[in-house]
């Protein structure tokens, strides 16, 4: 029951707010450098005849509250904009890491990784890709943005990265 109503109020969500654009920022920092590793690179060309304002796919990560694994509206743009990436370049593949910070035992955290990578899975589904373009996968607790024992650097540790084939 509680699938059923996640998905009617995505889709509700989706189509009733497509043309309020949000700006993405991420959570509060500790001054911490990203990770080493991650993929910081320039956004993807535009396709020919199309501004690359609407293709902007350097933003890869979708952040989460403590033990949560829900995607906030924050994050829809940055979803669309690689949803409809991969419907576009159906060749295309992605990987998905869902990641926690380090409180919760192992097994938790590689639970809660595994939804938080999922649920992107699910919104680039409904966006237009398919599902044999992306894949989920948890590394819990394993690949840390920030090693300080804080809020601020918990919040930096508490997402899921967007990786395309190539990059990982």
């Amino acid at each position: 029951m509680k699938k059923a109503l996640f998905s009617a109020l995505t889709v509700a969500l989706l189509y009733g707010c497509a043309s309020t654009p949000v700006e993405t920022e991420k959570p509060a920092a500790s001054g911490a450098e990203p990770a080493q590793g991650l993929p910081v690179s320039p956004p993807l060309a535009a396709r020919p005849g199309q501004p690359a304002a609407q293709i902007d796919l350097s933003k890869r990560s979708v952040f989460y509250d403590y033990d949560k694994y829900d995607i906030k509206d924050e994050y829809r743009p940055v979803l669309q904009a690689h949803g409809k990436y991969l419907a576009e370049n159906r060749g295309k593949k992605m990987l998905i890491q869902g990641n926690c910070d380090e409180r919760g035992s192992r097994e938790y955290n590689i639970a809660l990784g595994q939804r938080r990578a999922e649920g992107v899975r699910r919104m680039l589904v409904l966006m237009g890709a398919t599902e044999k373009q992306v894949e989920p996968v948890s590394l819990g607790e394993e690949k840390p943005r920030c090693s300080d024992h804080s809020e601020g650097c918990w919040s930096q540790n508490r997402r899921s990265d967007m990786l395309y084939s190539g990059e990982y």
